[in-house]
Formats: structure tokens, sequence, C-alpha cells
């Protein structure tokens, strides 16, 4: 059974940084590229960076140069390096394969908010 647990929010300052972890159980990591993915309240859900098997990683416009995505296949783990957080970039984050996201393996996500 294939199960994603993201973990690593909280809340942050405008300019703090979090860094985001996803844990995957099951053979999909190694063989799969992911993803990580957020949904603002009120919004619909948007991929934020994707990273390929052999470490090829692609950003939406609005995180290039402030997030970076990283993949540990030995630990089956994701990870998301936030900086230079910005107010909009409050959401709910979420791992997931890439680029084309399963329904059943969307986990809880974890809660990022930049706020003062």
């Amino acid at each position: 059974q294939v199960q994603l647990v993201e973990s690593g929010g909280g809340l942050v300052q405008p300019g703090g940084s979090l860094r985001l972890s996803c844990a995957v159980s099951g053979s999909i990591f190694s063989v799969n590229a992911m993803g990580w993915y957020r949904q603002a309240q009120g919004n619909e859900r948007e991929l934020v960076a994707g990273i390929f098997t052999g470490g090829t990683t692609n950003y939406v416009d609005s995180v290039k140069g402030r997030f970076t995505i990283s993949r540990d296949n030995a630990k089956n783990t994701l990870y998301l390096q936030m900086n230079s957080l910005k107010p909009e970039d409050t959401a709910v984050y979420y791992c997931n394969v890439f680029p084309s996201p399963r329904y059943d393996y969307w986990g809880r996500g974890t809660q990022v908010t930049v706020s003062s």
C-alpha cells in the first residue's frame, strides 16, 4: 500500500525559511518523478515543483530562485527547501507523483503559514 506523509510545515515570518519532507512508503518512489503541490484556501491545488528520477527539476515561475526540490532515493524521501517565503506561499503543501498526480496518493499535507 502506498502512503505519502508530509511534514515540516509551520508558521514563519515573511522572508523566513522552512524545509518540508515527504516520506513515501511502498515501491513507487525510486521509479517515479515526484512533485510538491499546494492548495491555498479557496484556490485549486497547483504544482509547485517536480523532480525526475535523474534529478532534473521543474519549478512554477512564482517559486523559482526561492524553492529547491530534492530527493533521497535511499530514504524514499522528498524534500522542499523554501527560502524567502512570502505571504502568498501560505497553503497546505502535498507531495505526489509528477507530473500527473494520482488521486489515491494524496496525503493530509502540511500547513505552511507565512505571516508577521
